[in-house]
């Protein structure tokens, strides 16, 4: 083989080998604790469909993941459970506002321990005296929470149901308290409690005069940008969808 052939097949392999060590970056993915079995999933799907790559996830409360990455915490893809959040991340130019799309939309519900005796069909049912604790997100940091208290305020029950409340980090934990049976009943979304079927029940559905819409967006500070955007795109594509949809999510 001739020399000019030598170097052009190692020029090609060095391309190939980087284009393979491009692919095979992981990114780091924060998202909204109510996306934990969904976007595992989708994660696993991801990585199937591109050999190679890594998808690294990171989930709690939209707002505590906000604080992390305004720390400094490298995250590649961030996944709010509310627009409110999104927003100051915006604000606070750690996503471009041209990034950010609305993938999911989801429900607001009460739940109760399935073997719960309570009767509870509607918001003002919790101010009965049977109802002494009911599990609500943190507002200032959990979407749910901020939900749960536009619900409670629009229906004049938020300083009675306040009374009552015990607070979580995230919509899981208020899960997990009502399921332990530790509280009477908790604010949740939809998909949560179709994870837990056997130990909770849905009440009722909270009326709310807003949508609970989920944006997600590459951040700013991404050092895999491209990666982090193929990975969006994939949550936007219809095979993405329709895992959401298994979920129990609804379109945008």
């Amino acid at each position: 083989m001739k020399p000019q052939q030598l170097i052009r097949l190692a020029f090609t392999a060095a391309l190939i080998w980087g284009s393979t060590v491009a692919r095979a970056e992981e990114i780091t993915v924060s998202a909204a604790a109510s996306l934990t079995n969904a976007f595992k999933e989708v994660a696993q799907s991801y990585e199937s469909r591109y050999p190679g790559s890594k998808v690294s996830l990171n989930f709690g409360a939209s707002g505590a993941l906000l604080q992390q990455m305004a720390k400094g915490a490298q995250v590649d893809v961030f996944a709010s459970a509310d627009q409110e959040t999104m927003d100051s991340a915006v604000k606070q130019n750690l996503v471009a506002p041209m990034d950010r799309k609305d993938f999911v939309r989801n429900t607001l519900v009460v739940v109760v321990p399935s073997d719960s005796k309570l009767l509870l069909t509607k918001l003002d049912d919790l101010t009965q005296a049977g109802v002494q604790k009911v599990a609500i997100g943190v507002p200032a940091s959990v979407p749910v929470g901020r939900y749960t208290q536009h619900a409670l305020e629009a229906a004049k029950l938020w300083p009675a149901v306040q009374a009552k409340a015990i607070n979580t980090q995230n919509v899981r934990q208020s899960l997990d308290y009502v399921a332990r049976g530790e509280v009477d009943a908790g604010f949740v979304y939809s998909t949560d409690a179709a994870t837990m079927k056997d130990k909770v029940r849905v009440a009722f559905m909270v009326p709310l005069d807003v949508p609970i819409s989920y944006p997600i967006a590459r951040t700013s500070g991404s050092t895999h940008a491209e990666e982090a955007k193929r990975f969006v795109d994939y949550v936007l594509s219809s095979v993405g969808q329709v895992i959401l949809d298994k979920h129990g999510f609804q379109k945008p």
